[in-house]
This record gives structure tokens, C-alpha cells and sequence, in this order.
């Protein structure tokens, strides 16, 4: 990906995407002919009840998933019959991944769990370590560098993974509840990070279940059923 959106100026163009799940001779079909378009700078909370659809749609936005059939455009590359390889670069290239249950490595440092992407990217020790640090410092965890995830709280943990998601400089964050494993006062913070982010140029787009969050997005996409039943620009 040479560009970070694509020719028409959509970061994720989506058409008719559907993905079938087989098990035995029952199949269930998780996503019914998607469309959506997602521009650059975007802030786009992903909502619906469990079994709706939107992990099985963030595990294909993220490239951790294909399609059973229509077409996925992401940057200006069409995903649809990429091989393992491909996708895996393109995951760890263009798309920063914040999850639940933060995901971090137990008995590595915040700064060791950052620098994760970057070693698998190939970057050098030095140039791992500033650029972590540096990232470590825009959220705030500056003075936390050194601290394993048994000796941070469940806000630090996540804004540990933020900054891991930040690391490579993704066109998009793509956050899966990243406030769900929170109280409100450190999941408040935690969206209050992301509107910041969003307000420097970042795209990012969160799957939630809770409607408190979702309403602090600029633009909210409600699916059922496999299908989106709404999708609205937030007043800011």
C-alpha cells in the first residue's frame, strides 16, 4: 500500500460483503451484503447486540478474516485473495489492533510490549526503543516504562496496548471494546485518549456494545442480524 486511502478517498470500501460460517451441514450467515465506506480521519464506532455480526465484521476489517464473497477494498488494495503473508503485512503495517483484554506479554515491560511491532517489522533495537518510549510518553506512560502488566492498572494495561497500536504509525486503529474490561473513571479516560487521537488525524474504528461510548464516535453504525440498519454522523 503506497497511499493510505484509496483512489476514491476511502480509507474502507466494503460491497456486498457476506461471510457463511459452515458447521456440519448447517451453515450460519454472519454478515448479509455489507456496504460501507470509511473516509480518512473517520471516528467510527461499530454497534450491536451479541451475535450481531460486528466481531465477525472488525475480524475482516482487521484482515484477521476473508469474506466468503463481494469486495474488500482497504488503502487502495483489494484484500479479497491475499495469501496468509500478505495479510499478516498488511496487519502489522496499516492497522493497529486494541483489544479487551489488552493483550499484552504478562512478564514483558510496557516498553518491551510496545516495541513488539517494530521487531517483527524488522526495525533496529535503538531505533525499537526510542520510538516506544516515544509513543509510551503520548499516553502519558512515560514513568511507567519499566513496569511489567501485574504492576499497572487496567487503564495504564490499555493505554500500554494503545501505544503498541500507535508504534507503526497505522493508517487505522481498530479497537475492539476497549473499554470493557474498565471502571468508568480509567474507560473515560481511555475514550476521552482516542478522541485525541482522532482530533490529530488518527482513523479509528471501535467496536462497542455501549451506547455511552458509542455516542462520543463522530459517526455510528449500528448492525443486526448481519446487516447495518443504521448509520449516523454524531453531532460534535
Amino acid at each position: 500500500m503506497s497511499d493510505d486511502k484509496g483512489r476514491d478517498g476511502q480509507m474502507i470500501r466494503m460491497r456486498q460483503i457476506r461471510k457463511v460460517y459452515s458447521t456440519g451441514r448447517v451453515e450460519v450467515e454472519a454478515l448479509r451484503g455489507i456496504d460501507l465506506d470509511i473516509p480518512r480521519n473517520e471516528y467510527v464506532a461499530i454497534v450491536g447486540p451479541s451475535g450481531s455480526g460486528k466481531s465477525t465484521l472488525m475480524n475482516i476489517i482487521g484482515c484477521l478474516d476473508t469474506p466468503s464473497s463481494g469486495e474488500y477494498v482497504l488503502s487502495g488494495e483489494t484484500v479479497g485473495g491475499l495469501d496468509r503473508n500478505r495479510l499478516a503485512e498488511i496487519r502489522n503495517r496499516h492497522i493497529g489492533f486494541v483489544f479487551q483484554n489488552f493483550n499484552l506479554l504478562p512478564y514483558a515491560s510496557a516498553l518491551e510490549n510496545v516495541e513488539l511491532p517494530l521487531l517483527f517489522a524488522g526495525v533496529s533495537a535503538r531505533e525499537r526503543r526510542e520510538r516506544a518510549a516515544a509513543m509510551l510518553e503520548k499516553v502519558e506512560l512515560q514513568d511507567r516504562m519499566e513496569h511489567k502488566p501485574t504492576e499497572l492498572s487496567g487503564g495504564q494495561m490499555q493505554r500500554v496496548a494503545i501505544a503498541r497500536a500507535l508504534v507503526n504509525e497505522p493508517a487505522i486503529i481498530l479497537a475492539d471494546e476497549p473499554t470493557g474490561n474498565l471502571d468508568s473513571g480509567s474507560g473515560k479516560g481511555i475514550v476521552g485518549l482516542f478522541g485525541d487521537l482522532h482530533a490529530n488525524g488518527q482513523t479509528i474504528v471501535m467496536i462497542t456494545h455501549d451506547s455511552a461510548v458509542a455516542k462520543l464516535a463522530r459517526r455510528v453504525v449500528q448492525i443486526r442480524d448481519g446487516q447495518i440498519t443504521e448509520d449516523r454522523t454524531v453531532a460534535a
